[in-house]
């Protein structure tokens, strides 16, 4: 037990130390504090995007996942992948209009593009509802940690109350730093969670030291572990396609992805950092379901799938290797809370409490958004100890996932077209995202009379028609269409992060 704690002792450590040697001296603007002042190199984008994107969950459900069920564990993969090279596309028109309109988060884009603060506003709450329960999660997932760091002999509740204690000491500096306190620990802890879990299942999978398993195991597997849902079971075809389709839609819609284009230095860092991201995830995560399918022949990983991780530390090295896999797991967690916590009180100060009609200094800005992570963090931690035990928790998960994509019509057409208009944005986003809710509350998993689609998808389709009908019933107005011509134009030119932002001065219409 002393061990693993000891290990885990000296990963906080140098977090800390990381934290406290980068600290700035003087006061941030509120430009610095929320998106670094866009000043970030493609690796440290790239870092902090990964750190987002995969929570410690990612060796617990997604590779039980794989451990329980095979080659279904790589729809993760399939929609991390494809989602992530989105960010390639939007990098132009997202960073310049940012770096031109001084942009700080997704829901500001938004409003931007449709001229609206209820858009606004509105894409603001959707994501941070939807991250809430991510938080909760990833709190509960310290507890679990600390139970196998101490070897079972400590209680529930008191691995709870040490894993939010250890938490809340590290957001501290998240609250005092923000955005700079991230990328600078991000790369550190991206390193220990990604680089070292790659290494360590190439290792194990090589067969080294005659451990349990190896990459000759993924060839006598039997053939159910081969096959994906909607391939015979209890699912139907469009299952699979739901999963990933939502994960493809949904992987931009998160406030934590889409801020990552605001800290870069420029169009070309985005996308280099695009690149990076991909080849993180992709050699992480494939070799991470490569070693979970493997343990599918292993009978203690068979019986407990999401324990499978730690399981297989634990057989082939005892308690070193296990403490390197729980050091694994907390980098990752801590990573992916701190991004969730970081954006969801920039937006609530940014996007909710900041409006024109009472605009706020950006000391005033900076002090909204360090208590709103205060108390975004204390609500987690009150939901996450007194959740701890209820499985249905899961489901709020799985709303949170159906819920964030409604954000993608807005987002998706409004940044590649020219059309639609602020009515149409607002009532396709809130149709959306109630159907998507109601659904997915009587089915939370899938809709088995239409062949396994999910409620996120059909919320989806709402939202596109009601954006496209209420925008084409409403009409744009000759000043309007002259607006976001000229927010194009903006895009269609190199922008430096001291350029102005223009004035747009009407014109009156032909006629």
């Amino acid at each position: 037990m002393l061990v693993m704690l000891g290990m885990l002792a000296v990963f906080y450590g140098i977090v800390i130390f990381i934290l406290y040697r980068t600290q700035q001296r003087t006061t941030p603007s509120f430009n610095e504090y929320s998106v670094g002042g866009r000043s970030y190199g493609p690796w440290y984008v790239a870092m902090c995007y990964v750190n987002s994107w995969w929570p410690g969950a990612t060796f617990i459900a997604f590779f039980g996942l794989a451990a329980g069920s095979g080659v279904f564990g790589f729809y993760g993969l399939a929609y991390s992948i494809l989602g992530v090279a989105m960010m390639y596309f939007m990098a132009t028109r997202a960073w310049r209009w940012g770096a031109r309109y001084n942009l700080r988060s997704q829901p500001d884009l938004l409003g931007l593009r449709f001229d609206s603060r209820p858009v606004k506003v509105v894409a603001s709450v959707i994501g941070i509802v939807s991250l809430f329960p991510w938080v909760v999660l990833g709190m509960q997932a310290f507890g679990e940690i600390f139970q196998y760091a101490s070897g079972g002999s400590w209680s529930v509740t008191a691995c709870l109350v040490i894993g939010l204690a250890v938490i809340v000491i590290r957001q501290y500096w998240t609250v005092r730093m923000g955005m700079r306190g991230l990328i600078m620990t991000d790369a550190f802890q991206g390193i220990v969670a990604y680089v070292f879990s790659a290494v360590l299942c190439v290792f194990l999978l090589s067969g080294l030291g005659g451990g349990p398993i190896s990459f000759a195991t993924l060839a006598e597997l039997p053939r159910e572990i081969l096959q994906v849902p909607g391939d015979g079971g209890q699912y139907g075809p469009l299952y699979l396609f739901s999963l990933i389709f939502t994960g493809v839609v949904g992987s931009l819609c998160w406030p934590t992805s889409f801020q990552r284009i605001y800290t870069a230095s420029g169009v070309r860092t985005v996308k280099a950092a695009t690149v990076r991201t991909v080849l993180i995830s992709g050699v992480f995560y494939t070799l991470l379901m490569l070693l979970g399918i493997a343990a599918t022949s292993m009978p203690e990983v068979a019986a407990q799938p999401q324990a499978g991780w730690f399981t297989i530390m634990e057989t082939y090295g005892g308690t070193w290797l296990l403490g390197l896999g729980l050091t694994i797991v907390f980098a990752a967690s801590m990573g992916h809370i701190d991004g969730s916590v970081q954006v969801c009180g920039l937006q609530i100060a940014n996007d909710l409490v900041d409006s024109e009609k009472r605009k706020l200094s950006d000391a005033q800005l900076t002090s909204i958004a360090k208590s709103s992570m205060i108390v975004f963090m204390a609500l987690a931690g009150v939901v996450a100890y007194l959740t701890f035990n209820l499985d249905r928790l899961q489901l709020l998960a799985q709303i949170s996932y159906q819920g964030i994509v409604q954000l993608a019509v807005p987002l998706f057409l409004g940044v590649f077209w020219r059309g639609g208009n602020r009515h149409g944005a607002l009532a396709g986003m809130l149709s959306g995202f109630g159907v998507a809710m109601v659904l997915t509350i009587i089915y939370p998993d899938d809709i088995a009379v239409l062949g396994s689609i999910t409620g996120g998808i059909i919320g989806l389709a709402v939202n596109l028609v009601v954006f496209l009908v209420v925008s084409a019933a409403t009409g744009t107005s000759a000043e309007e269409k002259a607006r976001v011509d000229a927010m194009f134009e903006v895009a269609r030119n190199p922008v430096r992060v001291s350029d102005p932002a223009p004035t747009f001065v009407p014109q009156p219409a032909d006629g």
